[in-house]
């Protein structure tokens, strides 16, 4: 089969989860040789060198002025210039008319429920009510919709009132890259934070990340611990930052706060390896790659034990309570003044990323593609 995959963002410096995704999984599924010829169709961007082509993967650029008018207009003018099978949605949303059979990745449907919060910023707002008005629209034309765990498989199922034979959950994985390193590169290190054995932090400017909780717990963190710890705080413009410890009342926090900004991926599995904890108390995941990636370096992960984070985190005794800053506070707390409890949280993370992969993830993928070759009959 000829297969078109969007991954219309891969080629972007600042990538976030689903362009991720999209990446790995097309990197995997090239690796397979199931038969299949690839076709990846994305806008032109800086980072045109994180993937490569092959003898089965061809990469198909294409120009648009807007996101809307990319995917609804020129994305599908190039699978019929293509002469596509099969086009592989990869980031929630798709063509309301698609001149082939869809296969849909719907990582979650957070836009459909009611807001946590608002973001600063419009562009952001834009893609919630562009997602809202798109998504129910083009479901029904799926012949398969993917979504990224077993909670969000259920949600979905409920809120769009889906059949059940087409929605299916496939697990996200992590890159090997993200391991224990023996020894911490202080070059890497001190390009972002003073010391290692800091608090690492992946803030955002969207709500559902939960930022001011996380800071006004920190700060009860900084009132109660003998160590006081820095924070390293991924991600964040300093602007939204300053807006927080004001609006908040907790500016005495920020001599111990770092905040470059957005992290370049390669430094992250010894930033991951540096810290002494990650906190990731999201309000609301689908999934939550960056638990598997800080896990998989030996890292206590302080997470949240809503949505789908139990599922990815497993039975981990770092589960709290998002909406009490005094529960993440008492976290991180535990970690530091008991070390036979951290050292549970280690081996239990170091464990439990054993089950995820993005090989697993590219084989279920291939397996959806060729049970929809045979149902379309194709030769």
């Amino acid at each position: 089969m000829r297969i078109a995959i969007e991954a219309q963002r891969i080629f972007r410096p600042n990538k976030h989860g689903m362009d991720f995704f999209a990446l790995e999984m097309i990197r995997h599924l090239d690796k397979l040789n199931d038969g299949n010829e690839y076709f990846v169709i994305t806008a032109p961007g800086q980072d045109c060198h994180c993937l490569e082509e092959s003898p089965n993967l061809s990469i198909v650029e294409v120009k648009c002025p807007s996101y809307p008018l990319w995917e609804q207009i020129a994305l599908p003018l190039a699978v019929k210039r293509l002469g596509i099978d099969l086009l592989h949605c990869t980031s929630n949303t798709a063509p309301l008319n698609c001149p082939v059979p869809l296969v849909l990745t719907l990582h979650d449907i957070i836009y459909m429920e009611p807001k946590v919060g608002r973001s600063m910023y419009l562009y952001q707002e834009m893609g919630r009510y562009y997602r809202k008005l798109i998504v129910p629209r083009i479901l029904k034309n799926c012949k398969k919709v993917v979504t990224v765990s077993q909670f969000e498989c259920n949600r979905i199922r409920g809120v769009m009132k889906l059949p059940e034979q087409q929605i299916t959950s496939i697990y996200n994985g992590y890159n090997p890259r993200f391991r224990e390193i023996p020894e911490i590169d202080m070059r890497v290190v001190g390009e972002y934070t003073p010391r290692p054995d800091f608090l690492f932090f992946l803030g955002n400017t969207d709500p559902k990340k939960n930022t001011a909780c996380t800071l006004k717990a920190y700060s009860i963190y900084l009132q109660k611990s003998r160590v006081k710890r820095p924070m390293l705080i991924a991600d964040l413009k300093e602007e939204y930052l300053y807006e927080i410890l004001k609006k908040e009342n907790i500016y005495h926090i920020k001599p111990y706060l770092s905040y470059p900004g957005y992290i370049d991926t390669n430094d992250m599995p010894m930033l991951y390896n540096a810290a002494f904890a990650f906190l990731y108390p999201s309000l609301r995941e689908s999934f939550g790659i960056p638990i598997l990636e800080a896990m998989a370096c030996g890292t206590p992960v302080v997470t949240s034990n809503t949505s789908a984070i139990p599922e990815i985190a497993g039975n981990s005794d770092l589960l709290v309570d998002p909406t009490k800053p005094e529960a993440i506070a008492d976290a991180i707390l535990r970690l530091e003044e008991d070390d036979a409890f951290r050292d549970r949280q280690v081996a239990h993370g170091l464990n439990r990323v054993r089950s995820f992969s993005w090989e697993k993830t590219a084989e279920a993928y291939s397996r959806i593609y060729a049970e929809i070759q045979k149902e379309m009959q194709y030769p």
